[in-house]
């Protein structure tokens, strides 16, 4: 019974991260869901059934489990969201320039990761 409520209590953090990650380029979406959808699984098949039917998020589980695939337009979207946020922030906010070129590097690799999966178009 607590491990139920743990699982349902911890996969509405994830799920709610993954909301947030939708619209903070920085905060992945796609790994909260899918740990959101499994934690649901192991605590609420109720939850697991709704969030894999969900018109908005139900897509980004079922794309990446399936087919291990992002779609064309979240991709343009994230990538683009990610360099303008972080150039914003090494151009304007950030100080030192370790933290620039620690920044730059982060976001080369979260580009590079998202451009690994396969688009589905």
């Amino acid at each position: 019974m607590i491990k139920r409520y743990l699982c349902i209590t911890s996969g509405i953090v994830f799920l709610t991260l993954g909301i947030i990650g939708i619209f903070i380029p920085l905060l992945p979406t796609t790994p909260f869901l899918l740990l959101s959808a499994a934690l649901f699984f192991q605590g609420s098949p109720r939850l697991y059934r709704w969030l894999l039917n969900h018109k908005q998020l139900g897509p980004y589980i079922r794309n990446f489990r399936e087919e291990r695939s992002i779609p064309l337009r979240a991709k343009i979207l994230s990538i683009s969201l990610l360099w303008i946020t972080c150039l914003h922030c090494i151009f304007f906010l950030l100080p030192a320039c370790w933290m620039k070129l620690l920044l730059g590097l982060i976001a080369i690799g979260v580009t590079c990761y998202l451009l690994s999966f396969k688009t589905k178009r």
